[in-house]
């Protein structure tokens, strides 16, 4: 199963001061996003310029709301390579700790803890073995790069469509691709923001892991925090925008080709925006999330180098 994702663990002996290639990346993917963005607003200032002409701003707009979207799209891809340097420097980090700590360790030595203990951040389990891994943290390693290449896809055949809707002359045939278009590329920014919760899950995944082994590895008690409720909202969050999105899409589809259309339009514009609203909350929530976790190890280490328990 572990042949399934995408990003590996570094080996322990990787070089750590080696200049990371992802950030360079996600940066010119961003300013590339940016730079479309730029482009369809000019073209948007070009079509007001030119309202006396009804058919030639029809057209701009199609294609600049295709452009536009696409670009929201590009700067999502950059944040995701930018994670995925932070996915291995995480592990990185790991490595880097235990050898670390091991220098560093308190004289300590008393007996192993054991059950539900209380933390500054919440709950949190004592053992003498780092605890298995939970259901969203064997799922998202795995789900991330579907998710990216789905919505990379998507809105590549959303600009498509935007550029086709721009020269069709119908306007029976202009409506019906219209909803194509909104209904595919906003369920493909859905898919771009569920790649980057599942590779901010998968960073959690390398807290809680990580955290374990090293502990384990020191033969001191091993301290794992319990789920904090700001990461199980995220989930349900996350679910939620997913489904949106999905509902949104499947509701355009049926607009396209339905006879009043405009009743339709008005309210699923909200709609799609809701779906990436709930998603973007969920990724707050994990950032969040990932803050406590931080907290949590930070106090860890303290207790580890001081006591050396």
């Amino acid at each position: 199963m572990a042949g399934l994702e995408i990003v590996q663990r570094p080996a322990a002996t990787a070089d750590h001061t080696r200049p990371s290639r992802y950030r360079p990346l996600g940066f010119i993917l961003g300013l590339m996003g940016l730079g479309i963005a730029t482009a369809a607003v000019i073209g948007n200032f070009v079509a007001a310029g030119d309202v006396g002409d009804g058919a030639s701003t029809r057209e701009t707009l199609a294609w600049t709301f295709a452009l536009t979207t696409a670009s929201f799209g590009m700067i999502k891809f950059g944040i995701v390579i930018v994670l995925v340097g932070v996915l291995l420097r995480a592990w990185m980090r790991v490595d880097s700790v235990k050898a670390g700590l091991a220098s560093l360790k308190g004289p300590g030595g008393g007996a192993t803890l054991s059950g539900e203990i209380d933390t500054p951040q919440g709950k949190a389990i004592a053992g003498a073995t780092a605890p298995g891994r939970l259901m969203i943290h064997k799922i998202a390693p795995k789900l991330w790069a579907p998710m990216l290449v789905m919505g990379v896809m998507g809105l590549m055949a959303g600009v498509v469509l935007g550029f086709i809707q721009a020269g069709t002359e119908d306007t029976e045939d202009f409506l019906t691709i219209a909803a194509w278009t909104q209904g595919l590329m906003f369920l493909a920014e859905a898919f771009m923001l569920a790649a980057i919760s599942f590779l901010l899950a998968s960073i959690l995944r390398v807290l809680r892991e990580g955290g374990g082994e090293t502990q384990e590895a020191l033969g001191v008690t091993v301290k794992t925090l319990r789920m904090p409720l700001s990461a199980k909202v995220f989930m349900a969050i996350m679910m939620m925008g997913m489904m949106v999105a999905m509902a949104q899409f499947v509701l355009y589809i049926v607009v396209a080709y339905a006879d009043e259309r405009a009743a339709w339009f008005a309210w699923l514009g909200t709609l799609r925006e809701l779906s990436l609203g709930l998603l973007l909350m969920g990724v707050v929530l994990a950032l969040y999330t990932i803050g406590t976790v931080l907290s949590f190890q930070f106090d860890r280490m303290r207790d580890i180098v001081t006591t050396g328990d």
